[in-house]
């Protein structure tokens, strides 16, 4: 990554490019623009930007079909932009790929936190560390141990598995489909209770006060997030 973090907005609307360039720039980001899914691409594989900031609703089609195509070839942070409140749109644009997705209209701070979150995720998925850490836990990934100072978490290997690819995955929102995908497989995307059973048994074990969960965050109708990480 550079030393001015670069970041693609992909929107049509002028207002927003008008509202977000000032604030990325005054957050150090160096600003390109794209109006189109065709330019967009194009952009993207040409100047290899560090995060993209996407609209769905574009003049030439779906936004999605960005994250469709780029996600083939590469892991470059992407953060939806929407005024499209449907879930079925965030859990597509999530499940093809995107790291997070903030409804239009967005707070700037809140927008940064986001983009700064994914930018700090991609450089440690790319690093694949062997221990973890979130919310004052330690997770050695080679030695399947969770500690909280120094005392053992116990975990069934399952337990341990789910949590270690959500800490993987902390600052996206990962949804049921692809969470059940990667820990139980493909055979069991749809069984969304089974998860919910196993994320509350996880919470009785790692969370402070498992009814008010402060690591493993609910995305209603979505999935789940990473909350506090270290």
């Amino acid at each position: 990554m550079s030393a001015k973090p670069r970041v693609l907005v992909v929107d049509d609307e002028p207002a927003i490019l008008r509202f977000l360039k000032p604030a990325l720039e005054a957050n150090d980001y160096e600003v390109s623009h794209s109006a189109t899914v065709a330019d967009a691409i194009k952009r993207i594989a040409a100047d290899a930007p560090d995060i993209v900031l996407l609209d769905l609703g574009l003049a030439d089609g779906d936004g999605k079909e960005v994250i469709r195509q780029v996600r083939a070839w590469s892991d470059l942070p992407i953060v939806v932009l929407s005024a499209r409140e449907r879930e079925a749109e965030k859990i597509e644009s999530l499940d093809l790929g995107a790291d997070d997705y903030v409804n239009k209209p967005f707070a700037s701070g809140e927008l940064m936190a986001r983009m700064r979150t994914a930018l700090r995720h991609r450089m440690q998925r790319n690093a694949e560390p062997a221990n973890l850490s979130v919310g004052g836990l330690d997770i050695d990934v080679l030695r399947h141990r969770v500690t909280r100072g120094g005392a053992e978490i116990k975990l069934t290997p399952k337990e341990f598995e789910l949590l270690a690819f959500m800490v993987r995955h902390a600052g996206r929102v990962v949804t049921h489909r692809q969470i059940l995908a990667a820990v139980w497989g493909p055979a069991h995307t749809s069984d969304t209770q089974y998860l919910r059973v196993y994320i509350g048994q996880l919470r009785q074990k790692i969370e402070t006060r498992a009814d008010e969960p402060q690591i493993i965050l609910t995305e209603p109708g979505i999935g789940y997030r990473i909350g506090t990480a270290d």
